[in-house]
């Protein structure tokens, strides 16, 4: 890694750590305020993640590109989008950052910092739902970066917000993700059993993204 690569790492950790805060902690919240309507929790959680997304992709997209993401790193340096050099590095980043913000949101609420997630979500549904999620979403970021479209950070926290509610399993779509909610034990949370699922699940519509991708850009 070049001395340049290191804003843009660090860039990756803090946003993806507030990601994460932003979801876990809209997600303690809803279920606080919802008064036990899973519907208008998963709504509020969905709405506020989208806007903090946003938000921290118009914030770091120009450090780091605003990856977040693992499958989303790998897509856009495989496409030649991004730095090889940089895989790595924001691998690391993002994990560890995913998993900070977890923490951070544990923290912000007074809850126990170092959790387990017991939510059960397993199943050829919930598999086939991620797999959905991260194809449109990695094909959306590898379509939009290459016709270097303005209005990307709007659309991506759009389709994160529909894909909260088309999806079986609301839309993970990230391994860094996955890994981070298996250690909270809220609304957010997924078994830590069930995480291997929902990763293959991730990488499997991440690569048929980046195949289709190709194709249409012919």
């Amino acid at each position: 890694m070049k001395r340049a690569d290191v804003p843009a790492a660090l860039a990756e950790a803090i946003g993806t750590a507030l990601l994460l805060a932003a979801v876990v902690g809209s997600g303690i919240m809803a279920e606080r305020l919802s008064g036990g309507n899973v519907g208008l929790a998963l709504l509020a959680n969905a709405i506020a993640t989208g806007g903090a997304l946003f938000a921290l992709i118009v914030m770091f997209g120009p450090v780091s590109g605003a990856h977040f993401n693992p499958v989303v790193t790998l897509a856009l340096a495989w496409r030649g989008d991004s730095a090889r050099r940089r895989i790595l590095p924001f691998l690391a980043a993002q994990f560890v950052g995913a998993i900070l913000g977890v923490w951070l949101a544990h923290l912000m609420f007074e809850l126990p910092i170092l959790q387990a997630s017991t939510r059960v979500r397993t199943g050829l549904g919930q598999w086939s739902a991620e797999a959905t999620a991260t194809f449109g979403l990695v094909l959306l970021i590898l379509l939009g970066v290459r016709r270097q479209s303005p209005g990307l950070p709007a659309a991506i926290a759009v389709y994160i917000v529909g894909a909260y509610w088309f999806t079986a399993s609301t839309s993970f779509a990230n391994p860094a993700v996955t890994i981070a909610r298996s250690l909270s034990n809220s609304f957010a949370g997924i078994a830590p059993a069930d995480a291997p699922g929902f990763i293959a699940a991730q990488i499997a519509g991440a690569l048929l993204a980046t195949v289709l991708a190709r194709v249409l850009d012919d």
